[in-house]
């Protein structure tokens, strides 16, 4: 009999899960007419960060909840871009759908809403708490400008949307903020982010048009950084350098993305400059995992990964469920997305991230034993270990289902396919057509 109710609920959840996420032959392609489906789950979601913002909303956000997930997934799983080249936008739309899924959750579960720091109510400082004891509980935030006080809603709600790092917010305190080294003068500022804009976008090209010259690696249908055709050093030597530039490509663009947002922010929205500090914090010059993960890396995504495992790990286990639960939600985050690829789950992905946990444990044990916390060439090297060594597997899974492949830049606005990869090519005589036949003429 249970076996018989187990095959029934195990039918139930498979046939629900397929509702929203159909097999890949089932999926509508995207074309001019239904593209803007795409832009619908922002809807539910600005209205679920409208309600962060206003006070005694739980009930109602928790009840909003089920719709804003079940559109982000259903929408984002269902439609399809078909062209090969273009199967890293699926990719991309997986991201999406858990980052809103995420959002959503962390704006629900939370019964005072979402609090900037000092503030005991959505919009209510305590200052103005204790000067108005007996005033009304139900009142409004005050507009965040005067000026526009019929758009303050969306001001609200884009306002606690985009705040993924959690700056100013009770969430994001004892966030990592990175030293500031551009001028904070409004022209000097925008200046130096340009040129940040510049040399991120170009490294970005560069690193991209290299890998889409590794053959198999650089298709849409994707291929093995190890080359079981190359000699042992010289397919370990490639697999780190695609590594590496896969790592390498991934911090080029959140920087190119972040100064982009900061310039429209700045020179259109008169945003402060020293609202918008670095996102990342040279991580090649960490000395430890802990420094890496916790202040040089990236801290955009901090909160999703709380939401995806570090809250319930550390319901369970405090501390160290926070820290493991943390990573497992990391690793789900990263390769969850990929099934829309409709290549199927690879464990390799979570895994990686999960083995951080560990590591950093082994950080904390060291200096215990030894009174000396991990640091200097050799906590570098350590990093560089379990960074780029252990990290291969992790690449390996991505370009194996397409990442290198995939259409990033338009070749007509990449300087590097336009004139550096074919001046390389004429200096060599036009007698190379990819790096692996380069090697191969070298061995």
């Amino acid at each position: 009999m249970w076996l018989r109710i187990y095959h029934k609920c195990h039918c139930i959840l498979h046939d629900v899960f397929r509702v929203f996420v159909p097999e890949p032959h089932e999926r509508t392609p995207v074309t001019g007419i239904n593209i803007l489906y795409l832009l619908f789950p922002f809807l539910p979601l600005i209205y679920m960060g409208y309600l962060a913002r206003r006070p005694d909303t739980f009930t109602l956000r928790l009840l909003l909840l089920p719709l804003v997930v079940a559109v982000a997934v259903g929408i984002y799983f269902r439609f399809m871009w078909t062209e090969p080249h273009h199967n890293i936008y699926n990719w991309g739309q997986g991201l999406l759908a858990e980052a809103i899924s995420a959002k959503a959750i962390d704006f629900a579960w939370r019964k005072e809403g979402m609090l900037k720091i000092d503030e005991v109510q959505p919009g209510v400082t305590k200052k103005s708490h204790a000067v108005k004891a007996n005033g009304d509980a139900h009142r409004k935030p005050a507009a965040s400008d005067p000026t526009t006080s019929s758009l303050a809603w969306l001001y609200d709600a884009l306002e606690v949307i985009l705040s993924n790092r959690g700056l100013g917010w009770k969430f994001g305190m004892g966030i990592h903020v990175p030293r500031e080294e551009r001028s904070l003068k409004r022209n000097s500022f925008l200046f130096a982010t340009f040129i940040s804009f510049v040399g991120s976008y170009m490294i970005f090209d560069l690193l991209e048009s290299l890998i889409k010259l590794v053959p198999g690696v650089g298709t849409p249908h994707g291929g093995t950084i190890f080359k079981a055709e190359l000699p042992f050093f010289y397919r370990y030597t490639l697999s780190t350098a695609i590594h590496v530039a896969t790592g390498s490509c991934i911090l080029a663009a959140f920087q190119l993305f972040y100064d982009f947002i900061t310039i429209f922010a700045v020179l259109l929205l008169g945003s402060s400059p020293s609202a918008w500090p670095p996102v990342l914090d040279h991580p090649w010059q960490s000395d430890s995992l802990h420094i890496f993960w916790s202040k040089r890396w990236h801290q955009i995504l901090r909160e999703i990964f709380f939401v995806f495992g570090g809250f319930f790990g550390k319901s369970i286990a405090g501390k160290f469920g926070l820290l493991f639960g943390t990573f497992i939600g990391s690793g789900l985050y990263h390769e969850l997305p990929a099934y829309a690829l409709g290549r199927g789950f690879d464990t390799i992905v979570p895994l990686f991230f999960a083995l951080q946990a560990p590591l950093l444990l082994c950080e904390k044990v060291w200096y215990k034993y030894t009174g000396y916390r991990v640091s200097g060439l050799y906590g570098r090297l350590w990093v560089y270990f379990c960074i780029i060594i252990l990290g291969q597997p992790l690449s390996n899974s991505w370009h194996m289902r397409g990442l290198g492949g995939g259409l990033m830049l338009p070749p007509s606005l990449s300087p590097a396919r336009q004139f550096i990869i074919p001046s390389i090519r004429y200096s060599l005589n036009g007698t190379v057509t990819n790096i692996l036949e380069f090697i191969v003429g070298s061995t």
